[in-house]
């Protein structure tokens, strides 16, 4: 700023150069001015002045240099009073608040500088310091100038204070802006970087997973050129092989054909011989095999059938992988527990029949394995063979095919049971022992036969339950499928085919011990019919045969019929807890028949 603006009475306006520094702030840029030229200034605008008609008089140069100070007193309506405020004590001393209100001025009488000592000439200004040129007597434009100058310097402060802190509040907004940018920065460096650390993190897993990828891509393509070799070394080897085997094959097949040419040859001379043989055989059989026509195709059948069951049981066994023993040790056991007691033959025979219809086992395997244990167990000496029998009848009521299957284990078991006896032939058998074997079912342990009397002894048990099964008529209201009926034709069968020896005397002894009792009570004096054909027929041939092993066995028949012990019931054919039979049996039957055939 070049010049400063004072207000002077009447509205003029004086512009005065001069030079000034507050603080560190200049105002004047060329300072080095004199009072002089102040003066000439102040001359030049009085003249100007002097032509305005409202111009005040102490601004009159002549009036103001030529009244006396009396006079000067009255014209002018006031004195010229400069004020110094608070402010301007506390910048130079720099000890009190700006915040403070200005403070009534010094009045200051340039008319009669000693006014103001008078006045107050006790007090001292304090921090301000008065010019001593201000101390003289000046005039009334030198006053107003130096009122000026003070009030100029005192707004000039207040603009320079005003103006400083509009710039610290700009600076202090700057600085806050500033501030608050450079915050930004570093939150957006900060985001910035951890940006920039994911993006690389991301750009190192994108290579890391690029290179694995590429790394397994190799590996596979290794791989795969790996097994390509190795199949096409594989199917190198396998056709080499196969070129190999082609030409095994091909000797083989050479070998084969001259094999077979040979085969042929020997098989078509060994079928000749084989029919010759069966020729040869058939003429022989004729007189080896003693049995009825009619019972001979009853035992095939049962057989067949047998067989057939057998294979499908084994068949079904190999596929599934089926423990048979799990489920045919309980029937066993079972079997062992039959005694001649009518609830626990009711009881045995209800739980075989759950055991047969057990879904976990074809019914076919746990019947057939039934059939077997309870023809084998007729061997152990506590066999309940009446009880047993009356098991089977309950059994073959709910399942019926099971009596064709224990028919055909008694066939198996014991050839009396058809019945059918096998003569000896030197020509049919290579040796006594391999007829006793393959022909009569001698049993072999250790590489030696049974005795004799073991396998009579055997027998017998076959033959009491045979016998014990067909005179058993109906068991709980159930028929017996193989009844009395076939006890008689086994019977009949016997004494017209089977020869007279210790076989078959030990097998008919058996039989009429466990089955006369109900066949005589069915058929009475049939029955006493066939009865002579023994005692005249049978019996007369196995005397005939001088041996003395067959003296006790013929006792026995004998006394059997002379006794007349058909009659009595047999023991343990009658279970505990059934009903007793009448005393009037015996005295029932008309034996007039019989005894005529027998004493005849």
């Amino acid at each position: 700023m070049t010049f400063s603006r004072f207000c002077l009475r009447g509205g003029g306006k004086l512009e005065l150069r001069f030079p000034q520094r507050v603080h560190w702030i200049a105002f004047e840029p060329e300072p080095n001015w004199s009072f002089e030229s102040l003066l000439s200034e102040l001359d030049s605008l009085e003249e100007k002045l002097s032509s305005s008609a409202n111009l005040p008089a102490p601004f009159a140069k002549n009036q103001s240099r030529g009244c006396t100070n009396g006079e000067k007193a009255k014209r002018l309506p006031a004195a010229f009073s400069m004020r110094v405020s608070d402010e301007e004590l506390e910048i130079s001393d720099g000890e009190e608040d700006d915040s403070r209100g200005l403070v009534a001025a010094k009045r200051i009488n340039f008319d009669n500088p000693n006014a103001g000592e008078n006045e107050d000439s006790g007090q001292e200004f304090g921090a301000l310091d008065v010019q001593p040129y201000l101390m003289d007597e000046v005039g009334l434009v030198e006053a107003a100038l130096f009122e000026l100058i003070d009030e100029h310097q005192l707004e000039l402060k207040v603009e320079i204070r005003r103006r400083l802190s509009a710039l610290e509040m700009e600076l202090m907004r700057k600085y806050q802006k500033d501030a608050s940018a450079f915050a930004r920065i570093d939150k957006y460096s900060e985001a910035r970087r951890e940006t920039d650390w994911k993006l690389n993190t991301l750009y190192q897993r994108n290579i890391a997973e690029a290179l694995d990828d590429h790394l397994t891509a190799i590996q596979r393509d290794h791989e795969i050129k790996s097994q390509m070799e190795e199949r096409r070394i594989r199917i190198d080897l396998e056709e080499a092989k196969r070129k190999e085997k082609a030409v095994h094959e091909e000797r083989l097949h050479q070998d084969r054909a001259r094999e077979e040419a040979h085969a042929k040859r020997r098989a078509e001379e060994a079928r000749i011989a084989a029919l010759e043989a069966e020729k040869k055989e058939k003429e022989e059989a004729v007189d080896i095999v003693r049995a009825s026509a009619s019972a001979l195709p009853l035992e095939q059948g049962r057989l067949q059938k047998l067989r057939e069951l057998e294979d499908q049981s084994q068949s079904l066994m190999s596929r599934s992988n089926m423990n048979l023993d799990k489920h045919t040790r309980p029937i066993g056991r079972l079997i062992r527990q039959i005694r001649g007691i009518e609830e626990n033959v009711r009881t045995k025979a209800s739980e075989l029949l759950k055991i047969f219809k057990n879904p976990e086992c074809p019914e076919s395997i746990t019947v057939a394995a039934f059939a077997k244990k309870v023809v084998e167990h007729c061997e152990n000496p506590d066999n309940a063979a009446f009880a047993s029998a009356q098991v089977i009848v309950l059994i073959s009521s709910q399942v019926p095919y099971a009596m064709d299957l224990i028919l055909a284990e008694f066939h198996k078991a014991c050839i009396y049971t058809v019945p059918k006896h096998i003569v000896y032939s030197k020509a049919a058998f290579s040796s006594k022992e391999a007829y006793y074997k393959e022909q009569l079912g001698f049993k072999e342990d250790g590489g030696q036969l049974e005795s004799v009397k073991d396998y009579l002894k055997r027998m017998e048990a076959y033959m009491r339950l045979y016998g014990a099964l067909v005179q058993t008529e109906t068991v709980c209201g159930n028929e017996n499928s193989h009844g009395p009926a076939a006890g008689w034709l086994w019977l009949a069968r016997f004494l017209n085919a089977l020869p007279a020896n210790a076989f078959t005397a030990v097998a008919l002894n058996a039989f009429l011990q466990t089955a006369g009792f109900v066949l005589y009570r069915k058929y009475k004096s049939q029955f006493g019919k066939l009865l002579h054909m023994v005692s005249s027929h049978f019996m007369d041939a196995l005397k005939t045969r001088d041996d003395p092993d067959l003296r006790l066995i013929i006792l026995e028949i004998e006394s059997y019929i002379q006794d007349r012990r058909y009659l009595q019931e047999p023991e343990g054919r009658r279970m505990e807890g059934m009903p007793l039979l009448s005393s009037q049996i015996a005295s029932e039957q008309d034996y007039n028949g019989y005894n005529y055939y027998y004493s005849r």
